[in-house]
């Protein structure tokens, strides 16, 4: 079986770790760097988020590369309360250490992409879990890296308006509209869309996210150390507006990108249409306006998920906390 070539793409947050660890639990797969970008917390914290995940999964080997700290346009600080102030529930120590930016890859993130992609031309998956800033740096420094990729899948957007940031936008477009609109227009390789409200709508119960991290390893006490003392894993009634709009339950939602990427078959339905990133307005700026009956005139089409197989993904989340 020909191993597939990965690039991951991240603000890392919990969700990010766990769908890291999910990609890091498949066999066949060779991820040849992960990229960091700011999002969920500043990019020093999310290098040694990545650099913690790899660590207690013990795949250190993966090179791990610093990127964007703000957006392309507006400048923006980082999200700091959903996933804590450091992305991973404000629980591990060593912060203050200074050794990690020792493990960190000294090439920027944009021209590691644009190298490892051309050097596996046609071959490379590329994932992206957080603003799409990094992205949209690296076609403009080569227009053609598109082309080069296999395939492309986001994390991010909206189909149905709904927004958890703003009114109509969801977080990873709304950090950074801009670059969002770029990858979208610019990126012309196959590209698969996993929106806020298809997560949402495939969300797990509580009961399997017990059963998940009470396994005995340290890859599941370490998802449940990190996600102990966060509110946005909490199942008290309270001000998150994804239990407001789709009902409580466990939502690991960068983890559905990273399925769908190691197993298509996880995706039962998608929609395949033009789409476009809004870049105006005070309630619409973020916003991914999909366009079923080719208003836009846009050749370009790409798949955004619609129902997905829990019983298959949550097989594959349950597993990916039973390494190493």
């Amino acid at each position: 079986m020909t191993q597939k070539m990965m690039i991951i793409d991240t603000d890392c947050g919990i969700d990010d770790a766990q769908a890291i660890m999910l990609a890091l639990a498949a066999p066949n797969v060779k991820i040849l760097g992960i990229t960091c970008c700011f999002g969920n917390t500043d990019v020093d914290n999310v290098c040694q988020n990545v650099l913690r995940v790899l660590s207690v999964c013990q795949r250190t080997e993966v090179s791990v590369f610093r990127g964007a700290a703000t957006s392309l346009v507006t400048a923006i600080k980082p999200f700091k309360e959903h996933f804590g102030t450091d992305g991973l529930g404000d629980v591990l120590e060593d912060r203050n250490s200074e050794t990690w930016k020792k493990q960190i890859q000294e090439e920027h993130a944009v021209n590691a992409l644009i190298r490892l992609v051309n050097e596996n031309q046609g071959q490379v998956s590329l994932v992206t879990l957080g603003p799409l800033t990094n992205l949209a740096l690296a076609v403009r420094l080569d227009p053609g890296l598109p082309q080069k990729l296999k395939d492309l899948y986001i994390m991010g957007g909206n189909m149905e308006g709904k927004g958890n940031v703003m009114p109509c936008a969801e977080f990873n477009f709304f950090m950074d509209p801009e670059s969002a609109y770029i990858v979208l227009e610019e990126y012309l390789c196959p590209t698969h869309l996993a929106t806020w409200e298809f997560t949402c709508r495939h969300k797990l119960s509580w009961e399997f996210f017990d059963e998940m991290t009470n396994q005995d390893t340290a890859v599941s006490q370490f998802m449940k150390t990190i996600t102990s003392k966060c509110w946005a894993y909490s199942r008290e009634p309270g001000p998150n507006i994804k239990d407001v709009l789709f009902g409580p339950g466990f939502v690991s939602y960068d983890a559905y990108a990273v399925a769908a990427c190691l197993d298509s078959s996880i995706i039962t339905e998608s929609v395949v249409c033009a789409v476009r990133v809004e870049t105006q307005g005070e309630l619409g700026r973020g916003l991914m306006a999909m366009d079923p009956v080719c208003r836009l005139n846009k050749s370009h089409r790409v798949f955004v998920m619609k129902t997905c197989d829990l019983s298959k993904f949550s097989a594959m989340l349950m597993a990916s906390l039973q390494q190493p």
